[in-house]
């Protein structure tokens, strides 16, 4: 049996998470089956991981297959996608890969393991592979902190891109962790915008974590790692293929409180991630666009056949998780006055109450007054001789 082999107990021995007959009997699984493999997930489901790891490589008997509540046919198929890779030298060479590139596997009962996870049934992961915090994977946990999907095009336009960095940099404010793929477009921008404003954010990628996807994205991946997680439940050196992108978008989904697709063309992968938050009852919205733009042609059949909420800035997005009816805080409008006293100011040379009396057309109370708001909104600042812009 793959579980007694000593290579592969060995190899394990050197990932962090990989210490119990059941992590590696996850961590072996993770190698066997492609991500969202529901009669996996049943076997497992139904006897653990170990037993049912040890069933597989025996041919499951009929008693097992009828505890998990799966048909002779489903599992016949199963074994025969399963066979080629119950091979320990697979699980081994996964291993020490992984402990090359300092990764860390989870499994379901860690302290670190987000729940709503669970809500996949049978689809979801056996394991997951983080590069980075673990604990960031953690504090994605419904309970402990609220999260948001943002995900959209890759080709995506100025606008997408300017959308989903504003929303993902209030978002952040506001403590709401924020979950995407790391592609390109949408995805690549509100990562930045989460860690420009010291936020939280998990990278859901198709391929292995310890790989780079796309290619230029390897700084980004890096500061995520550094800040957050990057997150695979295929095991590390995995090439993401097409079907890996769309079993990949079910996790994200699932992680997130709520999603929101700022830009997806009408055939667009994004609307999978759409149908999958559907599925799981998470609040779904979608951000409008140009009605002559391509690339907003799915968000604008999420709103009209999907009931998706409509998107127009961060404060829908909190009412979405739950936090009531909100807009996000924003600077006020300055007021006439301070405008006046604004335009008296230079940020070179200093100018005395005086002159900014004179050149503003107010009088000195009232000067002196905006001056008062506008250091405390850290517009001006005070210097020898008097005032400066800051």
């Amino acid at each position: 049996m793959i579980l007694s082999e000593r290579r592969v107990r060995s190899a394990a021995a050197r990932v962090q998470g990989a210490t119990g007959d059941e992590q590696l009997a996850r961590l072996i699984w993770s190698v066997v089956v492609e991500p969202g493999d529901g009669v996996a997930g049943a076997l497992v489901a139904a006897f653990g991981a170990e037993e049912a790891l040890r069933l597989a490589e025996e041919g499951l008997a009929d008693p097992a297959v009828v505890r998990a509540g799966l048909d002779g046919r489903s599992i016949a198929a199963a074994r025969a996608r399963w066979e080629p890779r119950l091979d320990g030298a697979l699980a081994t060479a996964a291993a020490v890969r992984a402990a090359k590139a300092g990764l860390v596997l989870r499994t379901p009962g860690d302290d670190d393991w987000p729940s709503q996870l669970d809500d996949l049934g049978p689809h979801a992961p056996l394991a997951l592979w983080v590069r980075g915090e673990p604990d960031a994977l953690g504090l994605l946990d419904a309970d402990r902190t609220w999260s948001a999907a943002i995900v959209g095009a890759r080709a995506a336009t100025p606008y997408g891109e300017h959308v989903a960095a504003e929303l993902a940099a209030e978002l952040s404010a506001e403590g709401v962790a924020i979950v995407s793929g790391a592609a390109y477009g949408i995805d690549g921008a509100a990562h930045r915008a989460a860690l420009g404003a010291g936020g939280l954010t998990v990278a859901v990628v198709a391929g292995g974590a310890d790989l780079v996807y796309p290619a230029g994205h390897a700084r980004l991946f890096a500061e995520i790692a550094r800040a957050g997680a990057v997150v695979s439940e295929t095991p590390p050196g995995t090439t993401p293929t097409k079907w890996r992108f769309l079993a990949r978008n079910r996790l994200i989904a699932a992680l997130g409180g709520a999603t929101v697709v700022v830009e997806a063309g009408a055939r667009s992968g994004t609307l999978n991630t759409a149908g999958h938050a559907a599925s799981l009852g998470r609040p779904l919205g979608a951000v409008p666009g140009p009605i002559t733009s391509t690339t907003s042609s799915g968000c604008h059949r999420l709103l009209r056949e999907f009931d998706a909420q409509c998107i127009t800035g961060a404060g829908d997005v909190l009412e979405m998780l739950g936090a009531g009816p909100r807009t996000v805080t924003r600077p006020a409008d300055p007021s006439p006055e301070e405008v006046r006293v604004r335009d008296a100011l230079a940020s070179r040379g200093a100018r005395a109450l005086d002159e900014i009396v004179r050149r503003s057309g107010l009088a000195p109370r009232d000067a002196q007054a905006a001056l008062g708001l506008l250091e405390l909104a850290g517009t001006v600042r005070r210097a020898e001789g008097g005032w400066l812009l800051a």
